[in-house]
């Protein structure tokens, strides 16, 4: 049987791979990331511990442990990367350099391929993680007001191109304006922005890149997502079906329900 190897940032997605794996039965060994990676994936392979930056370090592990399969979740926040280059490696200092910009596309990118040249190979974690993505039509809650169909239909278009230039995937529309456009601060502050601009009555519409690549930053919602959008007062989730990973789906629909938001996956 070959092993796979999941190098797990944060939350809870390779917690869910994780699981999957330990359910199929697979070989499964887990390089974690100290003060990043939730410690309850030890509860489905073997982990492996090593410092934020330690690039050099994770590529060892790697070989000496015989993994050619590898697999890449969870989040490591941008800004850490970009601000938190004396924790880095010679390793990962060097590789940064070498790169035309520091956009997260380019980095994520940039990653596989060093890992590739490292005879690594990326592999697809859709497979395990199925049952994860959203389906197109509505997820929860309803919808009174149909201006923010209209709204979030618009937002979709906006965030599409915002992803493609990899600025950031989510933007905050009402009544037809942009009000706030996800930049290195993340998702969730963006819908609070988005929130103190804009008053109550906003919709959030995130999406994938235009052929998103499934094997990295495929976009995930969650509780956090719904808390974020309570804080602003936001009344519609609008999400791209087929392409975004949905989180503790029952819970996630029961808060939704409780915090009167509507959530819909959007066939693009």
């Amino acid at each position: 049987m070959k092993k796979v190897g999941l190098i797990a940032g944060a939350g809870e997605l390779p917690l869910e791979f994780a699981k999957s794996a330990f359910r199929k039965n697979t070989d499964i060994e887990i390089f974690c990331i100290r003060k990043i990676t939730d410690k309850k994936i030890k509860n489905y392979g073997v982990t492996h511990w090593i410092n934020f930056g330690e690039a050099q370090k994770l590529i060892d592990l790697l070989k000496d442990r015989n993994i050619k399969d590898i697999v890449m979740l969870g989040k490591i926040e941008h800004y850490s990367i970009i601000f938190s280059l004396h924790k880095l490696d010679r390793r990962a200092k060097e590789f940064l350099s070498k790169l035309k910009d520091k956009r997260a596309k380019t980095i994520l990118e940039a990653v596989i391929n060093e890992l590739k040249e490292e005879g690594f190979n990326f592999i697809d974690p859709t497979p395990y993680l199925e049952n994860l993505l959203i389906r197109e039509g509505l997820i929860a809650g309803n919808i009174q007001d149909k201006k923010l169909i209209k709204d979030a239909e618009f937002g979709l278009k906006i965030a599409k191109e915002i992803a493609e230039l990899d600025i950031g995937q989510t933007v905050v529309v009402k009544n037809g304006i942009v009000i706030a456009v996800e930049g290195i601060e993340g998702t969730d502050k963006c819908i609070i922005r988005g929130g103190k601009l804009g008053g109550e009555g906003t919709v959030v519409c995130k999406v994938a890149r235009k052929n998103q690549d499934m094997r990295y930053d495929v976009p995930v919602i969650g509780t956090k997502t719904l808390k974020s959008m309570k804080k602003a007062k936001a009344k519609l989730l609008a999400i791209e079906s087929g392409k975004t990973f949905l989180l503790e789906r029952e819970k996630f629909k029961n808060l939704a329900e409780k915090f009167g938001i509507a959530v819909i996956g959007f066939k693009i």
